[in-house]
C-alpha cells in the first residue's frame, strides 16, 4: 500500500497495488509497531513558547496510550463508543487518538477554536460519551450544560477541577500493559465533521483503512516520504482532516517525528522562525496560512530553512501562491485535493515533475478520479464537470453519521461526488474552478471564484480575497469581492476602482468584480476554508 519511487509516473501507477490487511488497527500501526521495532525513536516533539523541546518516544507513546486505554475501559468506554478529543497540538492528543483506536472506539476530533454552540452541536449529534480535553475545553463543555446530554465523563490534561477528572491522576493508577482490540480494516475508527461551508456540518465516519488510503498520496506529495532526517510540522489543527490525516498519523506510520506547537492564532513570522529553528523538513501548510506567510518580507534571506517538501490543501492554491512558494521556499509547493469524505486522491509531485501552476495535480496511485457530467459520464479534456472518486476506495468514508439520505445523495452510481467543479486536461491534470454552489452565474457565463481570487492576490495591496455572486435583476448575479488589505493600506474608493480594473485587464470583462468590499478578515471554517455562504448572505 506504499508506492515505489519511479522516474516514470505511469509505471509507478501501473505497479501500485493496495495491500491492506483484513485485521488492521490505526493505533497499533502508528504506535505499537514502532515501539517494538525502535522504542527510543522520537514520535512527538513538543515545542514550548520559549523553544524548549519535550520529546515523546514511541515507547512512551505506547505506555501512555495503554494506560489511557485501560482507564477509559474502566470508565465504561466500549467498542464503537464515541470519544471526543478536544485538545491543541500536544503529546496527550496523540495518546488519546492511539488509545481510542486500540480500544475499538470511535475518535471524534474537535478543534480547540470551537465555541460553545459548535461544540454543543457536534457532541449532541455524535452522541459522544467521553471528552478528553484541557482546562479551557472543560470550561466550554461545562457552559454547554444539558445540550451535551450524551457526555458522561470529561477528562482534563490540566487536572481535576471539580467535575472533570484529572488525566495524569487517572493514568498513574493504570498498568502500561494493554491488549489492543482486534479490529478489521472496515471497522469504524474516526468521525470527522465536515467544514460546514454549505450547511450544518455532517459527521463523516471513517474505517481504520482510511490511514492506509492516505499513504500513497502522502509519499508522492512529500517527494517520497520518508527520507533520512525528515521532520513534519503543520499549523493545521489536528482535529481537521488536513492536520490529522495529511500530516500527523501518516508521519507516525512512517516513523517520521512530528513537531507539536500550541498557538492561539497563526503568526507568519513565528511560523518561519519555528521552521528554521527546529529544522523542519516537511510541512503541510493550508493556502490561507501560505497567503499570510507571503506578507513576511525576504524570508529566504532572514530564515535558514531546511525544508525538503511542502504540501497544501483545503482551498485552491492558485498560480500566484505557487510561484511565490518557489521563491520563498526554493521548492515547488505540492498541492493535493480531497474532502473529509474521501481525502488525498489528487496530488502534485515536484520531484517527478508532476506540478503545474494553477493545477491541483493528477490522480494518486490507487485512486480512480474523474471529472464527470450530471449523468455520471466522463467529461472530455477541457470540459467543465464535477470531480468524483470511484468506489471502492480505502480513503472513502463509510457513511454520514445518522444521515442515510445525505449519504445516498453523495453518490452517483459508482462515483462519490464532491460538489467541486473542475476540468481535466489530456495529461490528467485537474484544475479546480470552485464549489458547485460557489459558481457565479452572470450574463449567461458560469464563473469560478478561484481564478478571480488568484488574480486578486497578484495586486500588491491584497493579502486575501473571496469572490461570490450577488443577485442582480439584469445579469442574474454580479461578481462581488471581499478583500483584506495589507497593513498600512488605506481602503479608499480609488483603490476599489483600481482593483476592479486590475482584474478586468488580466481576466475578462465578464469576470471582473463590479463591487469590492474591504474587510478586516474573511469568515473561515476551523480548517481554514472561506465560508462563502456567509459572504453571499452578506452580499
Amino acid at each position: 500500500m506504499e508506492v515505489s519511487e519511479s522516474s516514470d509516473p505511469s509505471q509507478m501507477r501501473a505497479a501500485f497495488r493496495w495491500r491492506i490487511p483484513e485485521r488492521y488497527n490505526i493505533g497499533v500501526d502508528v504506535c505499537d509497531r514502532w515501539a517494538e521495532r525502535d522504542p527510543g525513536r522520537a514520535a512527538i516533539i513538543d515545542v514550548a513558547d520559549d523553544g524548549h523541546r519535550t520529546i515523546t518516544t514511541y515507547a512512551e507513546l505506547r505506555a501512555q496510550s495503554n494506560q489511557l486505554a485501560r482507564a477509559l475501559r474502566g470508565l465504561g468506554v466500549v467498542r464503537s463508543d464515541r470519544v471526543a478529543v478536544l485538545l491543541p497540538q500536544c503529546a496527550e492528543a496523540v495518546s488519546a487518538h492511539v488509545a481510542i483506536y486500540k480500544l475499538g472506539a470511535i475518535a471524534v476530533p474537535l478543534a480547540s477554536v470551537f465555541g460553545v454552540d459548535a461544540l454543543a452541536y457536534r457532541l449532541a449529534d455524535s452522541g459522544t460519551k467521553l471528552v478528553l480535553t484541557n482546562g479551557q475545553g472543560a470550561a466550554k463543555i461545562a457552559a454547554i450544560g444539558p445540550l451535551a446530554r450524551s457526555v458522561e465523563i470529561v477528562i482534563s490534561i490540566d487536572g481535576a477541577d471539580g467535575y472533570a477528572l484529572g488525566y495524569a491522576e487517572l493514568l498513574a493508577r493504570q498498568s502500561q500493559d494493554f491488549q489492543p482490540t482486534r479490529t478489521s480494516a472496515e471497522d469504524p475508527a474516526l468521525m470527522i465533521y465536515t467544514s460546514g461551508t454549505t450547511g450544518q456540518p455532517k459527521g463523516a465516519l471513517h474505517a481504520h483503512r482510511v490511514l492506509p488510503g492516505h499513504l500513497p498520496g502522502i509519499q508522492i506529495s512529500h517527494d517520497f516520504l520518508p527520507q533520512p532526517g525528515d521532520l513534519m510540522w503543520t499549523p493545521a489543527d489536528w482535529a481537521w482532516a488536513g492536520g490529522l490525516l495529511n500530516a500527523l498519523l501518516p508521519s507516525l506510520h512512517f516513523g517520521v517525528p512530528v513537531v507539536a506547537r500550541r498557538v492561539e492564532r497563526f503568526d507568519p513570522e513565528a511560523a518561519f522562525a519555528l521552521m528554521a529553528r527546529q529544522g523542519i523538513r516537511n510541512a503541510f501548510i493550508p493556502p490561507t496560512a501560505l497567503r499570510l506567510l507571503r506578507t513576511v518580507a525576504r524570508p529566504r534571506e532572514r530564515f535558514s530553512l531546511a525544508l525538503r517538501s511542502v504540501t497544501s490543501a483545503g482551498e485552491p492554491l492558485g498560480a500566484e501562491t505557487f510561484l511565490w512558494g518557489q521563491e520563498a521556499f526554493g521548492l515547488a509547493i505540492n498541492e493535493v485535493f480531497g474532502q473529509t469524505e474521501c481525502n488525498y486522491v489528487l496530488a502534485s509531485c515536484g520531484r517527478l515533475g508532476l506540478s503545474r501552476p494553477g493545477a491541483i495535480g493528477q490522480a494518486v496511485p490507487g485512486h480512480h478520479v474523474g471529472v464527470i457530467r450530471p449523468d455520471g459520464s466522463l467529461c472530455d479534456p477541457g470540459e467543465t464537470g464535477q470531480i468524483a472518486v470511484a468506489q471502492p476506495d480505502p480513503a472513502m468514508f463509510l457513511r454520514y453519521w445518522n444521515q442515510p439520505e445525505a449519504t445516498a445523495q453523495k453518490y452517483l452510481g459508482l462515483w462519490m461526488t464532491t460538489g467541486d467543479l473542475a476540468w481535466m486536461d489530456a495529461d490528467g491534470y485537474v484544475t479546480f474552478l470552485g464549489r458547485n454552489d460557489d459558481i457565479i452565474t452572470s450574463s449567461g457565463y458560469r464563473i469560478g471564484p478561484a481564478e478571480i481570487e488568484d488574480c486578486l492576490l497578484k495586486h500588491p495591496a491584497v493579502v486575501s480575497a473571496a469572490a461570490v455572486g450577488k443577485p442582480d435583476p439584469i445579469r442574474t448575479e454580479i461578481v462581488k469581492t471581499f478583500v483584506v488589505l495589507r497593513a498600512g493600506t488605506d481602503a479608499t474608493p480609488a483603490l476599489a476602482t483600481e482593483i476592479k480594473d486590475f482584474v478586468r485587464s488580466r481576466l475578462s470583462a465578464h469576470e471582473y468584480p463590479r463591487e469590492v468590499a474591504f474587510v478586516d478578515a474573511l469568515p473561515m471554517t476551523s480548517s481554514g476554508k472561506i465560508m462563502r455562504r456567509l459572504l453571499r448572505e452578506q452580499a
